[in-house]
């Protein structure tokens, strides 16, 4: 028993003598890190001894300048200390202060770095481990994430809040990597089993909102999303993923999504120009919704819904219509070979601008999680903005919410 408890007694404490609070952890833009001078002299040689530096000095602590130092810079900088610890082996005394509300932060610190008194400053960053963020067997096959930094930009918003409608076929609402449906309505028949059976909408709906971190298939692109899913189309054959769709019941749907105040309505479909539909998202958009819509094979906005100005018209980038593109503002992100959900719980691979707009729908709803009142316009901009082919999800955030921690790459 005394062998047993000298054991236990030998274990290593563990903890730290500078711990930081959880707002440093959570939101680490809010911090700045400063290091100030802290010269200790080193205690005296006795014969027969070796000079060995810091190392020799049994605790080594902030003096008496370094904290009258780091106090001063907090009174005149309006600074808060959360953490503080001497580093011997640089002989500084290194400082986490809480950043003032409503500074910005960039400004502060280039102050800061022209004050004799500071021996060094910069931002509290964030780093990662180098791991695969998501548990999902399949999301390693989501290139189209990656490309479009959508990891990145989940640490920064997941879309809680907004009503995304997906105006399509059915969809399979028991997927199990589908979240619960918030409105559900069927403008082309009474037929159950048919609305789980499309598989369009479940592709589509999969892209924006499949569940994350569940063990199971892939993550969509905004996964905290209130999906409103109404069928407005049907399956143009018995299989594949081809439907068609119509005035009357497309006009049904769109009034539904606008009664339900959808914040985001994605319309992967194109058609020829409805003076009916087009009444329609009018209405949407002079209520708020931001319209997402698919191009024509073409590439041009001259079809329903994209010939629509305020809509924001999409393409997939492998289509080749990159002049196009530029010079009509269209907005495209990958669109072959995508993987998502697939009827009777299984996953396929699809390809087509119905997937990229599916995909833009999804990062404007990150976008509006964080700006309820965000326009069409703007979303469009902070999209294009953020890169020269397919958009930089988390560039586009940051640049929302004017922060600089985001150091996802922009795509090329």
């Amino acid at each position: 028993m005394l062998a047993l408890l000298g054991g236990c007694a030998a274990q290593p404490t563990l903890g730290s003598r500078a711990m930081l609070p959880e707002a440093a952890r959570s939101a680490p833009q809010n911090y700045v890190v400063i290091t100030v001078r802290n010269p200790i002299d080193p205690p005296p040689l006795h014969a027969a001894s070796s000079a060995r530096g810091y190392d020799s000095v049994a605790l080594y602590q902030a003096g008496g300048s370094a904290r009258s130092t780091s106090r001063a810079l907090a009174d005149e900088y309006d600074l808060k200390e959360t953490s503080s610890w001497p580093i011997a082996l640089l002989q500084v005394h290194c400082l986490v202060y809480a950043l003032p509300a409503g500074a910005d932060p960039e400004q502060l610190r280039a102050r800061l770095a022209r004050d004799p008194r500071v021996e060094s400053v910069q931002p509290l960053q964030r780093f990662d481990t180098a791991s695969n963020p998501y548990n999902d067997p399949y999301s390693s096959l989501q290139g189209n994430m990656q490309q479009m930094a959508i990891p990145e930009a989940q640490t920064l918003s997941r879309g809680a809040g907004v009503r995304v409608a997906v105006i399509d076929t059915g969809v399979e609402l028991d997927h199990p990597d589908l979240p619960s449906a918030t409105a559900v309505g069927n403008f082309v028949d009474n037929d159950r089993r048919a609305f789980g059976e499309d598989a369009h909408g479940t592709a589509v709906a999969g892209i924006i909102a499949a569940v994350p971190n569940n063990g199971i298939g892939i993550v969509g692109v905004a996964p905290e999303v209130q999906l409103l899913l109404y069928k407005a189309c049907w399956r143009a054959a018995i299989t594949g993923a081809q439907a068609v769709c119509n005035s009357f019941t497309l006009a049904q749907a769109l009034a539904a999504a606008i009664e339900a105040h959808a914040d985001v309505i994605n319309l992967s479909l194109a058609g020829p120009s409805d003076p009916l539909l087009t009444r329609l998202v009018l209405r949407a958009l002079d209520r708020g919704a931001i319209v997402v819509g698919a191009v024509p094979t073409n590439g041009l906005r001259n079809d329903f819904p994209a010939n629509i100005p305020d809509v924001i018209a999409v393409d997939a980038v492998e289509n080749g219509n990159s002049a196009a593109i530029l010079s009509a503002g269209i907005v495209h992100a990958p669109g072959r070979d995508v993987i998502s959900l697939a009827p009777d719980g299984h996953y396929d691979f699809y390809s087509g601008s119905s997937l990229a707009t599916a995909e833009i729908s999804g990062l404007v709803a990150l976008l509006r999680a964080e700006r309820k009142h965000l326009s069409a316009q703007d979303a469009e901009s902070l999209l294009s903005g953020s890169a020269t082919t397919v958009p930089n999800a988390c560039v586009a955030l940051a640049n929302l919410l004017h922060r600089t921690d985001c150091r996802a790459r922009i795509s090329d």
